[in-house]
């Protein structure tokens, strides 16, 4: 067995899913649960067929994202994987929930927009996603300010009252 770090390409801003599925039709499900629940979301999302043709599936409504889900699920290649990005404006916060309760969706790995390195396990069968990197180390503990910081940014974005 080896191990691969493998760092998701994208755009600093752009948020993106990456989880596990088990079923082709995951790509369909997975485009009907985001259209239904943001309507006008613009998003790609790629799957990685883990039998039969071994194909990246994909669908969308943003050919931008479309193209990264197809590009980082290639490069990924882990069976029944699966990478969503989410166009400007919208973010995995808004379609998290949905996505979780799409029945073939076995776990998510990640939401996020951070630089982000997807940990590998490639054996002679194929390739399996241990875990993700998401981010960077915490430095310190929050004080005073850093908490009337945060409070004062989830209000001026309106998820707090």
């Amino acid at each position: 067995m080896q191990l691969i770090t493998l760092k998701i390409e994208k755009p600093d801003v752009t948020n993106f899913i990456l989880g596990q599925t088990h079923f082709i039709k995951s790509v369909e499900d997975i485009h009907e649960a985001l259209v239904n629940t943001v309507p006008g979301i613009q998003f790609g999302v790629a799957f990685c067929e883990a039998s039969g043709q071994c194909l990246v599936r994909w669908s969308g409504t943003d050919s931008s994202m479309i193209e990264l889900a197809q590009r980082n699920a290639k490069a990924i290649a882990a069976g029944h994987s699966f990478i969503i990005f989410l166009g400007d404006g919208f973010y995995p916060l808004n379609v998290l929930n949905t996505i979780k309760m799409v029945p073939e969706v076995c776990r998510i790995f990640c939401a996020t927009a951070n630089p982000t390195e997807v940990i590998l396990a490639e054996t002679q069968q194929g390739r399996a996603i241990l875990g993700v990197v998401d981010g960077f180390c915490a430095n310190d503990l929050e004080g005073d300010e850093d908490i009337l910081w945060r409070k004062n940014l989830l209000r001026q974005i309106g998820y707090k009252l």
